[in-house]
């Protein structure tokens, strides 16, 4: 889905996905980066995979001491450095979140949201693996998906993308099992708490799920060394 997201949904279409989103998704929305701002201090540098326009970082950005933003569409990037720009604290990047141009221990805090770790169409073994890489000991990588209990909510967000014609239209006999499918051949699952945790168990790492609001599934893992 990676390329999707930079062929046809990235840039002004991707900000549009957003401002179509029906209240309850929007909660959603609110509820997954207040979750991520409660992990974090105001010394960390965070980096956030699947930035998109600046989104979220320009949220991160008020309370942590740098945020540092890759992704692969480029259209997005331009959209976010004009949106962020006077935001000293904030770097957007092109960049493959599976193979990172960053050195061992370089960040605080990591963060993939808003089912990225599906979304991406990416090996997430690898993808997980790389966030551990670049992040100091002590400090966390924050994953999150999407809870049971969104399943209705989440059709309705997309049909509502759907009609704005951001999406192609979602195929409700093949949606099904959190696998939300679109006529265009959008295609998105999701990861649930057992296959976070075998995903983490897999390398070794311990895995702390937590459901937020409902709507989302948090993995956080911290890696090995002296504490936050």
């Amino acid at each position: 889905m990676g390329t999707y997201y930079a062929k046809k949904l990235s840039g002004e279409r991707l900000r549009r996905c957003y401002e179509v989103a029906p209240p309850r998704a929007a909660r959603y929305l609110e509820a997954e980066i207040l979750h991520a701002l409660g992990r974090l201090r105001p010394t960390d540098e965070v980096l956030e995979l699947g930035c998109g326009y600046g989104r979220i970082m320009e949220r991160l950005a008020r309370v942590v001491r740098l945020v540092v933003g890759v992704d692969t569409a480029e259209e997005s990037l331009e959209l976010g450095r004009r949106l962020l720009q006077g935001e000293g604290r904030c770097r957007l990047l092109h960049m493959d979140a599976t193979d990172l141009r960053f050195r061992d221990c370089a960040f605080d805090a990591v963060l993939c949201l808003q089912n990225g770790i599906c979304a991406f169409g990416v090996d997430q073994r690898r993808l997980l693996a790389e966030a551990v890489r670049v992040t100091r000991p002590g400090g966390i990588v924050l994953m999150s998906s999407y809870a049971d209990g969104f399943w209705e909510d989440r059709l309705t967000w997309f049909e509502a993308q759907a009609a704005e014609g951001l999406v192609g239209r979602v195929d409700r006999a093949a949606s099904a099992d959190g696998v939300i499918v679109c006529e265009d051949g959008f295609r998105a699952g999701r990861m649930t708490a057992g296959g976070f945790r075998d995903l983490c168990t897999s390398l070794g790492l311990e895995a702390r799920i937590s459901e937020v609001d409902g709507s989302s599934v948090f993995c956080e893992v911290t890696r090995p060394g002296a504490a936050r």
